[in-house]
């Protein structure tokens, strides 16, 4: 199989929109991928942290393609690994991906530092894969995006961080009543998206089955702090490595390419868990 290219068209709609999606990209490996995800759910009891999921809050296990060979291959194939060198370079960084029972309704929000707050600068880009295990619909948990919000410092942008949230106050709507595009989703679909892209989901069940891939481009010298503030992060979940062990077991020559600058830059992670472990009672749920 040939490595998937993205098209000038793509790269130009994700810059501008902040999404892309692929009808039916892995549709010839989801059958065993559920499989997959089941027997690492299992595996962990069920649930979070060894809990069984019973429907009342969100089951996350992190890291988690790592945790089997089969699920560390994805990595490896070349529509996922084409789809990120597109966006990142032939040598982005793989930092981490998390599987998940979701519960519910998940607000309005980024998945990155928008404030800049912990960065003292604009949010870094990261790109994450999304892959739903079940088919989700606009009413029933299919994820939503506002397309071209992932734009820090624009106007419309930065109007929409301070508003969003608080929907009901600010604008006078629900949050599921806000203007966006639903990515309506079957298994085997996948959609990726700029992590600065507000995003939400409504109506979902409560055993919605999704997993992700987050990358983002590889770090210069001057960005290594940045990269080591993102390998501390990892400590709130408890992990001796950024990387599960079958990842790294696994892992060829091509796949360690997008490993080997967060594995150079984790000697303070142990500190920093033990910090953690101090400070929690359990480890985060991601």
């Amino acid at each position: 199989m040939s490595k998937l290219q993205l098209t000038s068209q793509q790269l130009a709609f994700m810059e501008t929109f902040g999404y892309l999606v692929f009808p039916g990209l892995l549709s010839d490996r989801i059958e065993r991928i559920i499989e997959e995800f089941e027997t690492v759910f299992a595996a962990r009891g069920g649930g979070h942290n060894g809990k069984p999921h019973d429907g009342t809050a969100r089951s996350c296990i992190l890291p988690f393609v790592d945790q089997t060979d089969y699920l560390a291959s994805l990595l490896d194939d070349p529509r996922i690994n084409g789809i990120f060198t597109s966006l990142l370079g032939e040598d982005y960084n793989y930092l981490g991906s998390d599987g998940n029972f979701y519960v519910g309704d998940t607000n309005w929000h980024s998945d990155t530092d928008w404030s800049g707050k912990m960065r003292g600068k604009p949010p870094r880009i990261f790109y994450k894969l999304a892959f739903y295990l079940d088919p989700v619909t606009a009413t029933s948990g299919a994820l939503r995006v506002i397309p071209g919000s992932q734009h820090y410092g624009d106007q419309f942008a930065e109007m929409l961080q301070g508003r969003l949230r608080g929907a009901a106050e600010t604008l006078g709507i629900a949050g599921h009543q806000v203007p966006a595009i639903a990515l309506e989703s079957n298994p085997g679909d996948v959609v990726v998206f700029n992590q600065n892209t507000k995003h939400s989901t409504w109506g979902g069940s409560n055993r919605r089955r999704m997993f992700t891939i987050n990358c983002t481009a590889h770090y210069s010298e001057p960005e290594i702090p940045l990269l080591r503030n993102e390998v501390a992060a990892f400590a709130r979940f408890w992990v001796d490595s950024v990387y599960g062990e079958a990842m790294l077991r696994s892992a060829g020559t091509e796949r360690m390419v997008h490993l080997q600058q967060a594995l150079s830059q984790q000697s303070h992670l142990a500190e920093e868990v033990r910090k953690a472990k101090l400070t929690m009672k359990e480890p985060a749920r991601g």
